[in-house]
């Protein structure tokens, strides 16, 4: 869930796409009924994401666990930590 004030928009998806970079792997994001490429920031503004919606992250690859876990940690506590 996110729970950072501003959601994944500007800033946050930036830095989102970033750590994707990373990888290998092909990740997705699933927000309501719709999946983008995670490495596309405009493809995940596209989402609109704001605080208290759950997200899905998917990849497939030979990463795909480690981005996957490092992936909600950004969520889960480094957007956190900037609100503060």
């Amino acid at each position: 869930m996110i729970e950072n004030r501003t959601g994944l928009h500007a800033r946050p998806a930036s830095q989102f796409v970033q750590k994707v970079g990373k990888f290998s792997s092909e990740i997705k994001v699933i927000f309501k009924d719709k999946e983008v490429n995670a490495k596309s920031i405009m493809g995940l503004m596209s989402l609109g994401i704001g605080k208290g919606n759950e997200i899905t992250v998917k990849a497939e690859g030979s990463d795909a666990d480690e981005a996957v876990e490092e992936l909600i940690d950004f969520i889960e506590v480094e957007l956190l930590k900037e609100d503060k």
